[in-house]
């Protein structure tokens, strides 16, 4: 189950008590989604709560995922950019699992937001250079990436395209439960989010940090 890395429970407890402020959908999409094999895929309340905050502070309107997984991460930006702009929000949400989309299309239309999510079904990357091809150079306010993470560099280079000067890119489990710290953990997906942290680092294009949010949030800023 979604989770913040080096929380105890008194103190994540305490966090979701007085930092959170649940939709029902939400709860609902969160203790349904327990009962799921992949229950640890998902965001914690309180990232989802940290990403809402992010996307009002920038007035975001326009909002791109990549890994919808059971829709809550979507849902709780969509709530918060409806909350602002009504039916002119947009979030576009990609994923490889037509499954999973319909999963998350129920906690959509639950809380009503359906109608400003548009799902995009197949491979991360080839979804984003749709996107491109279509004319949405510089077109998103925000972007989260929370898919497979050997594609995290594709999605953050196609990203860095399709999100506007002073956008958002928010990236997930950048700390790979604390794995990334660790020199001899050495699985792909370690290494993969290693050498993409660095290259965050030292990119003149954006200004970043990495957050110890959930599973650690890199949350970096186009230039």
């Amino acid at each position: 189950m979604g989770y913040s890395l080096g929380l105890s429970d008194e103190v994540r407890d305490y966090v979701r008590r007085v930092g959170v402020t649940e939709h029902p959908v939400l709860a609902k999409c969160r203790t349904e989604t327990a009962a799921d094999p992949r229950a640890q895929m998902q965001i914690s309340p309180e990232q989802g709560a940290f990403m809402q905050v992010l996307a009002t502070s920038i007035r975001a309107r326009r909002a791109l995922e990549v890994g919808v997984f059971t829709g809550y991460s979507s849902t709780a930006v969509a709530l918060a950019m409806q909350a602002m702009h009504g039916a002119d929000a947009e979030l576009v949400a990609c994923d490889i699992s037509g499954n999973l989309v319909d999963r998350a299309a129920g906690y959509w239309r639950a809380a009503g937001v359906d109608t400003i999510v548009q799902a995009r079904v197949g491979p991360g990357g080839d979804s984003l250079r749709a996107l491109l091809d279509e004319g949405l150079h510089g077109h998103f306010d925000l972007m989260f990436i929370d898919a497979d993470k050997g594609g995290y560099d594709t999605y953050y280079e196609l990203g860095l395209e399709l999100v506007r000067p002073g956008g958002l890119i928010l990236i997930d489990n950048m700390l790979w439960s604390g794995a990334v710290a660790n020199p001899k953990e050495s699985s792909a997906e370690t290494v993969a989010l290693r050498a993409l942290a660095e290259k965050i680092h030292a990119d003149g294009r954006v200004t970043a940090t990495l957050a110890a949010v959930g599973d650690g949030l890199s949350i970096v800023v186009r230039k």
